[in-house]
């Protein structure tokens, strides 16, 4: 924030800061002479911006009710809506910064959420994201739950599965007492098998020391019910390295918990004293250690191989993405697994199934099954196109910031620099996906560099044009998806170079064969 606050006064360029920083902040140096909207001010961005323009310095920053949910936004993705259930949180971690910016629980109404869902499943949304501090959270302040929530929401959703619903984060304390009713939710098929589950260390006495109010047994608790009730069940979860306080034997008891649940997604992070907080006047791990436990752990979580096993088998897929390399679509399972097929941009928008081909560390590829395309008929879009490079999500309840309710950033060092996408902790490019200190790119890497980019255009959902599209789709390969237009160029060459050869033939025989003329 601090550079590219620099690089804009260095060009004399107007600059407006929001969010959670100059909300929690608002004392920065860096801050001083620059407009700052909160986080309850957003309706007020373009007033702020116009002010700001005409050389004015702007200060919004108290707080007010909770902005509406209809406000006009241009999708980052057309396919999908980020829909934020409430803000704040109930917890008071001792090394959060992020409830001073956003402050105590404050939820919407089921109404209004229900409202919006219906709005943007019109408007031909495929994939819902709840977004929150703390999802579990949700409703306690206005005497309701999530799973009310959640049941009146799937309500809504088309029975045709065009339109999937995921569940943001949740801390184990809020969603305990739910269990079963969350994994009701879980099953159901318009809703990805997948939570995010932050534990961020599986020590008692280092939970204790961040105030997390759960213990290690409650969040086996938590993932063991959900793995056991529900099929397919994926779950993510967070680690803070080298917290204030935490031992060898504390750090032992955090890479034996990994080992034992083979998580998928683990974002790992490095502890940072953020100023304010209880956590950073205590006495520090020296950082050299807090490097070599990251490392350690990062180590492990790569060692795991959780997609084996799926080669050769069926999966369900909807479809919302393009990868980066420009030939490969981004597809999620029931389960929110990653998978890479080859398969024309009209299919964008669609659910498939796909049979795995193969299987890497960071994802899975497939090829897409003829016959088995579900499309629906779009609404006309009003919005604008999307913007080309998209950055998590993962997840993004997907951006590092978002991925905790207490705002640590949960990736590793290397990792917080990355943009949206699976990628490997230590790997110095960014790359887009689901936010996990390590999600994809190598062949392996081949497969962690497909970072995703924004869908843009207008995308083809008819049934009619879909299934002409499928005969063609295991005949696409990087050449004829770039550049269309080179087999016809080469043939059309063929052809009239064979045209004149056939023409000078056919002249000379007939100079030959005629007799002369006196």
């Amino acid at each position: 924030m601090t550079t590219l606050i620099s690089k804009s006064k260095n060009a004399n360029k107007p600059l407006v800061v929001a969010g959670c920083v100059p909300q929690g902040s608002r004392d920065l140096k860096e801050l001083e002479g620059i407009s700052v909207i909160g986080v309850q001010q957003i309706d007020r961005v373009v007033e702020v911006v116009e002010e700001t323009l005409k050389g004015h310095e702007v200060r919004l920053l108290s707080r007010k009710t909770l902005p509406s949910l209809d406000l006009p936004k241009v999708r980052k993705n057309k396919f999908i809506e980020i829909l934020p259930i409430n803000v704040g949180c109930l917890g008071a971690c001792t090394y959060c910064k992020t409830k001073h910016a956003r402050g105590h629980l404050g939820s919407y109404t089921i109404e209004s959420l229900v409202d919006r869902v219906k709005i943007v499943v019109s408007e031909g949304v495929r994939e819902i994201w709840l977004s929150s501090e703390d999802t579990g959270a949700y409703g306690r302040d206005i005497g309701t739950n999530l799973p009310n929530l959640l049941n009146a929401i799937v309500a809504e959703l088309p029975a045709d599965r065009s339109t999937m619903l995921r569940i943001g984060m949740t801390n184990p304390p809020f969603i305990l007492e739910h269990l079963k009713e969350i994994a009701s939710v879980l099953c159901h098929p318009c809703v990805y098998s997948f939570l995010h589950v932050p534990v961020q260390s599986g020590s008692d006495a280092v939970l204790t020391a961040m105030n997390r109010e759960y213990t290690v047994s409650e969040f086996r608790r938590v993932v063991d019910t959900l793995c056991e009730l529900v099929p397919g069940m994926q779950i993510a979860t967070d680690i803070i390295c080298g917290f204030p306080g935490e031992t060898d034997e504390d750090f032992s008891q955090t890479v034996n918990l990994v080992k034992e649940y083979e998580f998928p997604q683990v974002h790992i992070s490095q502890f940072y004293p953020r100023p304010g907080t209880p956590a950073a006047r205590m006495k520090k791990v020296p950082s050299v250690e807090v490097k070599n436990r990251s490392r350690e752990l990062t180590s492990v979580f790569e060692s795991f191989s959780p997609y084996k096993g799926m080669e050769g088998k069926v999966e369900r897929i909807w479809i919302t993405e393009i990868a980066t390399d420009g030939v490969h679509l981004v597809g999620h399972t029931k389960g929110y697994i990653q998978v890479l097929v080859i398969a024309p941009d009209s299919m964008l928008g669609t659910s498939a199934d796909v049979k795995i081909t193969s299987v890497g560390r960071w994802s899975v590829f497939g090829e897409v099954i003829e016959g088995s395309i579900v499309a629906k008929e779009t609404h006309k879009e009003n919005h604008t196109d999307l913007q080309e490079e998209y950055r998590p999500s993962q997840v993004e309840e997907a951006t590092c910031c978002a991925a905790d309710s207490c705002g640590v950033c949960a990736c590793s060092d290397a990792a917080q620099q990355r943009g949206s996408g699976p990628q490997r902790p230590e790997d110095p490019n960014p790359s887009n996906g689901p936010q996990i200190c390590g999600d994809v790119t190598r062949q392996e890497a081949a497969q962690s560099k497909l970072v995703r980019r924004n869908v843009g255009g207008t995308v083809k959902n008819n049934e009619t044009d879909t299934a002409k599209l499928v005969g063609k789709i295991q005949q696409l390969d990087v050449a004829t998806r770039r550049f269309p237009t080179v087999d016809t160029i080469l043939w059309g060459g063929l052809a009239v170079s064979f045209a004149t050869t056939v023409a000078l033939v056919v002249l000379l025989a007939y100079k030959i064969s005629s007799p002369p003329s006196y």
